[in-house]
């Protein structure tokens, strides 16, 4: 290029100039998140096996829904009575640990599954996490 202005760039710019049209500015513009159709489960005062068969039920009447996310709040487990049962592993018998561990030996429930993530706080931070379904075909 040798740097001059072609006279139609500059008849195109006096026309912009003229008509005080506004552009907007990108970069104040907020991306938007992907949008998904979500559904969620609150399992506080399931017992595990409850919590397990709610959620199979739950996650496979989602896929089938179309539903692409999934929030599972199982709570932090701070509650829970097992460290009171000598006879129960206090780690695997709260629903946090014990409800994903549960999914993703399910080979029904993965062939469903995109991902599973941890949740942001505003959805239940550490005590809730997401469930990312595969499309229905």
């Amino acid at each position: 290029m040798d740097g001059d202005i072609s006279d139609k760039d500059i008849k195109d710019w006096k026309n912009f100039l003229e008509k005080n049209e506004k552009l907007p500015n990108k970069d104040l513009e907020k991306k938007q998140d992907k949008l998904y159709i979500t559904k969620s489960i609150d399992l506080h005062g399931f017992t595990l096996d409850e919590a397990n068969k709610k959620v199979e039920s739950f996650i496979t009447d989602s896929f089938h829904q179309k539903v692409s996310k999934v929030i599972i709040v199982t709570g932090k487990g701070l509650h829970s009575q097992n460290d009171k049962d000598p006879y129960i592993s206090k780690k695997f018998g709260i629903l946090k640990n014990s409800v994903p561990h549960y999914i993703k030996n399910n080979p029904s429930l993965m062939t469903k599954i995109k991902s599973i993530t941890n949740a942001e706080i505003e959805d239940g931070g550490s005590g809730a996490f997401y469930v990312f379904l595969k499309k229905k075909l």
